[in-house]
């Protein structure tokens, strides 16, 4: 099957017990058993629940993978992969990554002894240079979160390989419709399910999907002990969301694209940052790696107060956390997404006050034009 048909036919998509055209909410907490001794597949609902076992399946079938686990949230599929490591490991970590797994990793995770390395992966000598004896993982975001760095997924496989070491990516901006980096070498791929593919902000989820049977076992029995499962409702409404995933995909970066060429041109904005543009570092890397450029972009105002009136102007993008809905999503990386990265640290990585990410949604573009345009001219002061 392409991929858009298998997004709506995944092997689990009618309910094989009564053939209704969805999988219904198994809203249950433990099932009966024939048995005292032998206990049947379900057992009880942290191990194991029909409708998360569902989109579980879903996802895996588009990454590639060999087996998919959702989780409560993104961040919570996050840690748990990070628990496959023990204290005094190192990961290598993408310098710009998304702020929620910064703060997991320099909070939580250290005080275990997890150590993590942030490098500017851009230059595939800095992770060969930061790699060690006790390294375990390469964790890399590509685009990055929120300049839109562009990693080479290939080559960092190939490095990985080299010195045995397991590869793990947040694949959240790009979606298996436009990205599946298993096909690339890398192991783990890991989806905050709240954005894209859940598509309409109504849920949070996160979703891991995995190469191997080995990391498999692994990541099930973490899943199950630790107990961040995604619950039956919103594992029907992720399966349900990911149903129009391929015609929002296409739709939202085409307005995407449109809106990042247009937005090079007007006064006050100094730089424009989407995969796709002409002068985008990496942009060749990309295309050879991903199916568009996704629907999110940033840009960086002349300054801070500028791009405060700015979005204190907007009016039809929500201003807020978060990103992948159907609606246009503008976030403050400084205050949101990054608010928990020292501002030093942030500023070092090229995260400056006057930066703000748009997420697109399926809004019209000259609707979205026009309000960005009256919203620019009063931070002008035109």
């Amino acid at each position: 099957m392409k991929l858009k048909t298998k997004i709506i036919h995944s092997g689990k998509d009618i309910d094989e017990f009564t053939g209704a055209s969805s999988i219904p909410i198994y809203q249950v907490s433990t099932y009966a058993q024939k048995d005292p001794i032998n206990l049947g597949k379900y057992d009880y609902g942290r191990g194991d629940n029909l409708t998360r076992h569902a989109v579980e399946q879903v996802v895996a079938n588009l990454e590639g993978g060999k087996a998919g686990f959702a989780f409560s949230s993104g961040m919570s599929a996050i840690s748990s992969v990070f628990l496959l490591f023990k204290p005094d490991d190192e990961i290598i970590i993408t310098q710009d990554v998304y702020g929620g797994t910064y703060r997991v990793l320099n909070t939580i995770f250290s005080n275990w002894g997890l150590k993590s390395k942030y490098v500017d992966m851009t230059d595939l000598s800095n992770i060969e240079k930061s790699i060690t004896e006790k390294t375990k993982a390469i964790f890399v975001e590509t685009p990055t979160n929120p300049l839109l760095k562009i990693i080479d997924l290939k080559s960092v496989s190939e490095i990985a390989k080299k010195h045995n070491l397991l590869t793990i990516i947040d694949n959240t901006f790009m979606t298996p419709y436009l990205q599946r980096p298993l096909e690339f070498g890398f192991d783990i791929v890991i989806h905050s399910a709240t954005k894209f593919l859940g598509g309409h902000s109504d849920l949070i989820a996160g979703v891991v999907v995995v190469k191997y049977d080995e990391l498999a076992i692994k990541i099930k029995r973490i899943q199950n002990s630790f107990g961040a499962i995604l619950g039956p409702m919103d594992s029907f409404l992720l399966h349900r969301g990911i149903k129009t995933l391929a015609i929002r995909m296409e739709a939202q970066q085409k307005t995407a694209f449109e809106l990042a060429k247009w937005l090079k041109e007007k006064k006050g904005i100094k730089r424009v940052y989407y995969p796709l543009l002409e002068d985008h570092e990496g942009r060749d890397i990309h295309i050879k790696q991903a199916d568009g450029g996704s629907a999110v972009l940033s840009f960086e105002f002349d300054n801070f107060d500028i791009a405060y009136k700015f979005m204190k102007s907007v009016k039809i993008p929500l201003l807020g956390v978060s990103l992948g809905g159907v609606e246009s999503i503008l976030s403050y990386p400084a205050s949101m997404s990054h608010a928990a990265m020292p501002k030093e640290e942030r500023l070092k990585r090229g995260i400056s006050d006057s930066l703000v990410r748009l997420s697109v949604g399926l809004e019209d573009i000259d609707d979205l034009k026009e309000d960005i345009d009256s919203a620019l001219k009063i931070a002008l002061n035109k």
